[in-house]
């Protein structure tokens, strides 16, 4: 007989499979990331029919095969139907779902990854539907998720010291001009003005240095690039964007929804936020966020008709 085994698990991703199954990709608390055969569930009236749609949490009760395993019985215990009455909120939760994909581990617990997701989900689902700028609400509970799945892998990226100097960097509401670098590879934000030193100085220095070299035309690295490399800025934001950005570590964004009349949700600032999140999450993870085309698609319809 097939050993079976009990699991709690959200489903993530859903595929046809032969006539009428589905295979469902689903992250489960006791034992991570598991591919399973919802059998039957594609046929009119199937008991695994909306219990194998995405974002469904199901107790399951789940045989092991020797290619794939089967789900014999679930039992729903949690939905969110209210991710479906708007594009962006569904969009949203298809782009945090991709990137638990990337973090995601198989055959062992995934407890807290499991619990972050699902609050996540739940946020984003109770956005009231006549909220004013519920896309950028979205958006920001969005990042705000983002940077939490990240934290949890360990690479969240850092948004108060500046990567070069280790120096902290608090924005500067004074110069309407002021910016900070915000560096992929070095793993977060950069003074601009220390890394435009750096660079004048190891200019200098390697010019002197081909100078005095005896091997005229052999490039002799200075002390600073020994030390350290010069990072490469992919983005730059503005002080309303560091002000955010440091925000997305705390346990809620509550602080920052009550203030929806006062501009938080206002400023195209979240889509800044949002875009280096992405970006920095693509080149950590290796991988493409597809859902986010979609949301891209949708905002930029809204901005074309306004």
């Amino acid at each position: 007989m097939s050993r079976t085994y009990k699991a709690t698990g959200i489903n993530l991703k859903s595929m046809p499979l032969g006539e009428t199954d589905r295979l469902l990709t689903i992250l489960t608390r006791e034992f991570g990331l598991i591919q399973a055969v919802a059998p039957g569930a594609r046929k009119h009236h199937s008991k695994l029919g909306g219990r194998s749609e995405l974002f469904v949490v199901n107790e399951l009760l789940i045989a092991s095969g020797r290619s794939l395993d089967k789900i014999t019985q679930a039992e729903t215990i949690e939905s969110y139907p209210k991710l479906g009455d708007h594009l962006l909120k569904l969009s949203a939760s298809q782009y945090l779902a991709e990137l638990v994909l990337c973090h995601a581990l198989s055959e062992q617990p995934q407890e807290e990854l499991f619990c972050l997701l699902t609050e996540h989900l739940r946020r984003i689902e109770q956005i009231p539907k006549n909220t004013v700028n519920r896309s950028l609400m979205v958006l920001a509970y969005l990042a705000h998720a983002v940077f939490h799945t990240l934290a949890l892998a360990g690479i969240a990226p850092q948004v108060r010291l500046c990567c070069l100097t280790g120096q902290p960097l608090t924005p500067d509401w004074q110069t309407s001009e002021w910016r900070v670098g915000f560096s992929n590879a070095a793993g977060g934000i950069v003074n601009l003005l220390a890394l435009a030193k750096a660079r004048a100085e190891g200019s200098r220095n390697s010019k002197y240095q081909i100078q005095n070299s005896k091997f005229k035309g052999v490039y002799v690295p200075t002390t600073f690039t020994e030390e350290k490399e010069i990072p490469k800025i992919d983005a730059q934001l503005s002080a309303s964007d560091l002000s955010l950005f440091q925000q997305l570590a705390n346990p809620a964004l509550s602080p920052v929804a009550e203030n929806v009349g006062d501009g938080f949700f206002q400023q195209s600032n979240w889509l800044s936020i949002e875009k280096v999140l992405r970006q920095y999450s693509q080149y950590h993870f290796g991988r493409l966020i597809r859902s986010a085309i979609l949301m891209d698609t949708y905002l930029n319809s809204l901005s074309t008709s306004s």
